[in-house]
């Protein structure tokens, strides 16, 4: 099982406390307050590990808690310090306030530290509120009470390259062909269940970090399949390699679909360079449909790179086409910023409104986008949007509207006829 969410209760050390002591010692007459402060308690903090890739440790530790500071002592003795409290965490883990969902914390670097939680402070002694007025105060301070909070864990895996596509198309057998990777591969549907990392070598100066992202059906967006548990992820990536199945009946509809999905969940994916892949042209019946194929996506001004990740034959072209891509975004490092997080109540509203010539118009931004990412042309397509319709509720509304067969609806600056 692969952990990327984890809910935890962390807690920082309570102060120690200052002690009320006076000296008393044979032949040292009104030896005075010497009762010393109380220690520091122990700080949370957070760590990024470079050997961590999950959020598994934190399956079943729900309670994190830093060390108490020492109650202070006589001669004027401070307490011992509590120890602080690391807890080790993979590279792109966002914290995040278990109440209110805001983003506390994003560690994206190996090796970066956070103090997320202050220990309290140690309380003072008697001997720190002497003076000439009170010489024998007999008063101290307890120690500060720690800092506690129930906190989200998220995990986005941070990779240049993340390989994006519908089951079995053969992203996992790639992250294996190109990258030192050992992904689960077999021939059936959600082969593989968690996210698979990667480094591929492609000479002695550039390697590539690649992500392998569990396959996405229609209705990922909305958390069909294996759903927005993993397309999260592909916001970390920087380029996205598109598997697309050579033996797809349409492998044009299957690239749309995914892409509809993308832009549902969130639309600045769209905005990352997209490589497109056809595999297994290794088969005859895939390489005899290649021409074909090749002419649909062209005629889109898509280009296509033809591969066999099975046989291992045009890896070196396209992981030089993703070395170039990455050279042309800006490098800089990840910033600790918000990024989108989908929730079910976001971006799925939608209005059903009557035009002044009767005709139907429904608005929202989810599904205009999707209209405007169908390729009307295709059968396969058509039918992909209308089942986006039923999903969205809208053809559930349509109807509870009193829309009859015939009418037309007005989607964006599309128009359609309505057919039951």
């Amino acid at each position: 099982m692969y952990f990327d969410e984890a809910r935890i209760h962390v807690s920082s050390g309570r102060g120690g406390d200052g002690i009320v002591h006076f000296r008393r010692e044979k032949y040292v007459p009104r030896g005075g307050p010497d009762g010393g402060n109380g220690g520091k308690g122990g700080d949370i903090i957070f760590e990024v590990d470079q050997h961590l890739n999950s959020l598994s440790p934190f399956r079943r530790n729900l309670h994190f808690s830093a060390q108490d500071g020492k109650p202070g002592g006589g001669s004027d003795k401070t307490g011992a310090s509590g120890n602080d409290l690391v807890i080790l965490v993979p590279a792109g883990t966002q914290i995040r306030s278990d109440s209110s969902g805001e983003l506390l914390a994003d560690l994206t670097e190996i090796g970066q530290r956070m103090v997320f939680l202050h220990g309290g402070r140690g309380g003072r002694g008697n001997a720190r509120f002497a003076n000439s007025r009170n010489q024998a105060p007999r008063m101290a301070e307890k120690g500060e009470p720690g800092q506690e909070q129930w906190v989200k864990l998220e995990l986005r895996l941070i990779a240049d390259v993340g390989i994006i596509g519908l089951p079995n198309a053969g992203k996992s057998t790639l992250l294996a062909a190109v990258t030192n990777a050992r992904p689960k591969i077999a021939s059936y549907p959600f082969t593989t269940l968690q996210p698979n990392l990667g480094v591929a070598e492609i000479d002695p100066e550039t390697s590539l970090v690649m992500a392998d992202i569990p396959g996405l059906i229609e209705g990922a967006h909305a958390g069909v399949g294996l759903g927005f548990q993993f397309l999260r992820h592909i916001q970390r990536t920087r380029v996205l390699i598109h598997m697309l199945d050579g033996l797809a009946q349409d492998p044009l509809a299957d690239y749309t679909q995914i892409n509809s999905e993308l832009a549902l969940f969130d639309p600045d994916l769209l905005k990352k360079p997209q490589l497109l892949v056809l595999n297994k042209i290794d088969l005859p019946e895939v390489k005899a449909r290649l021409p074909q194929i090749e002419a649909n996506f062209h005629s889109h001004g898509l280009d296509l790179f033809p591969v066999s990740a099975l046989a291992r034959s045009g890896l070196q072209e396209l992981l030089y086409a993703a070395a170039r891509e990455l050279e042309a975004i800006d490098p800089g490092r990840i910033e600790s910023t918000e990024l989108p997080v989908y929730r079910m109540d976001q971006d799925q509203d939608f209005d059903i409104s009557r035009e002044p010539d009767g005709s139907w118009r429904v608005s929202g931004e989810a599904i205009e986008r999707a209209a405007e990412m169908t390729y009307w042309e295709y059968d396969e397509s058509v039918r992909r949007f209308q089942g986006l319709l039923a999903t969205l509720g809208i053809e559930a509304a349509l109807r509870q509207a009193g829309i009859e067969t015939g009418d037309t609806v007005h989607i964006g600056e599309y128009e359609l006829e309505w057919l039951t």
